[in-house]
This record gives C-alpha cells, structure tokens and sequence, in this order.
C-alpha cells in the first residue's frame, strides 16, 4: 500500500534520513518505532509532502507521491494525525470536523456517523471550542478529524502522549477496530511499548535516520528493545 524506497533527507546541510526503507501492507497496522530524534516524525512529514526529500520514492498505492502537493494526499485516501495534535482551537468541534470534507474526493459533505460512535464526547461537544478541551478530547479530536475523510490508510504520530491511561486504552480500541475490522490500514509512530505492542501488527525500527534491519518484523522482541529502543 506504501512504499518508501531508499528516502535520503536533509534539513540544511543535516542528513536526517538515510536511505530509510518502509513498507506498509494493506490491512496491517505497522509501528515506526526509535528513540527520540532518530526522524521518525521527519518521515511522516516528507510522506505528506510537508518535507521535500533529497532522493528516493515513496509511492501509495502505487503511485508516486513525491512532487505531488500536499493536499493530494488527502484526495488520495491518506488521513494524518499530527504530534501535537494540530487542531483549530478557535473553531467549534464541529468546525474541526467538517474542515476536511473539503478534501474528500466526491462523497456526501457530512460528518462521517461511525466518528461519534467511536468518539461520543466528540458529539457531546459539538459546539466547544476545540481550544476547550481537554488534552485527551483533542486527541480524539484530532483522530475524528482525519477519520473524516474516510481515508484507505491513518497514519498516527504518537497518539499516545500525554493522554491519561483510559484515553490511551480508547484510543487503541479504535486503532485495532479501523485496522482489523474496516480495513483501514494504519502506520503508528509510537514510544510507548506496551501500547506499540497491544496495537500493531508489524514494526519498523530506525536509528540514527536509517533502518536498524530493512527487514520489517512481526515480533518486538526484548533484544530488541533493549538494543535499540531502551533509554
């Protein structure tokens, strides 16, 4: 579904990502896994065409993304949930929520049911200000919001962080429900290990900008938290 083949990045005269390889398989939930500052979230801005790369191929569905602008990949069926989170604060929930319906590709121009189902706080708050919400309603928020586009794939930059533990374990729920039941694929940024390994089908661990193994595999082990992941 995406490929990332041989991606070199640079912020200035840095060289952030090096040669780095990705795969994510349709149906699967892969987690990008690394300490901080390795350029995980470096690549999943050049995957959106926030960062230009210096050379290689990062392809959806088969299709080349790169010199494509950024709003194609909305068009395309990708969602993005931000770090951070991204949301408007000064607009109304419901205002976050239709914002990306711009983007969509045909289809009705109405906030898609399934994300109050998956998120009821969010139809709670209709009219809230974004602003006013909690850390871990702002997650969902910001979730909702790329769900609104019915995307074919999620990506997801540690949803995670700073969200009290009931949150988290909503928050995975939902991933494992698009993943595994709606065949939404996902690619997760993650540093929290448990959550990582109760969510994720796969994981792809890179250091220092580059892969650790350019094989993707299906078992986190603790050799290899312990090599490449522990503090």
């Amino acid at each position: 579904m995406l490929e990332v083949r041989g991606v070199n990045q640079f912020y200035d005269q840095s060289h952030i990502l090096w040669d780095l390889d990705l795969t994510v398989e349709e149906g699967l939930c892969t987690c990008l896994m690394g300490r901080n500052g390795v350029g995980k979230t470096t690549l999943l801005k050049a995957i959106m065409g926030l960062l230009p790369i210096r050379s290689g191929s990062i392809r959806f569905m088969g299709e080349e993304l790169c010199g494509k602008p950024v709003e194609y990949r909305a068009q395309a069926g990708i969602g993005y949930v931000p770090q951070g989170r991204m949301i408007f604060p000064q607009l109304t929930v419901k205002e976050n929520l239709l914002l990306p319906l711009n983007g969509r590709k045909g289809g009705p121009r109405t906030i898609p049911e399934q994300i109050f189902s998956m998120f009821p706080v969010l139809q709670q708050m209709l009219h809230r200000r974004g602003g006013d919400l909690s850390g871990g309603q702002q997650q969902q928020l910001a979730i909702g919001r790329a769900l609104a586009l019915e995307p074919r794939l999620l990506i997801l930059d540690e949803p995670a962080e700073g969200i009290q533990p009931n949150i988290v374990t909503l928050i995975g729920d939902v991933i494992r429900e698009l993943n595994r039941h709606q065949g939404i694929s996902v690619l997760l940024v993650e540093q929290k290990l448990a959550f990582a390994r109760n969510t994720a089908d796969r994981f792809c661990i890179i250091e220092r900008g580059a892969n650790v193994d350019p094989k993707i595999t299906d078992q986190l082990s603790d050799e290899l938290v312990r090599r490449h992941l522990a503090v």
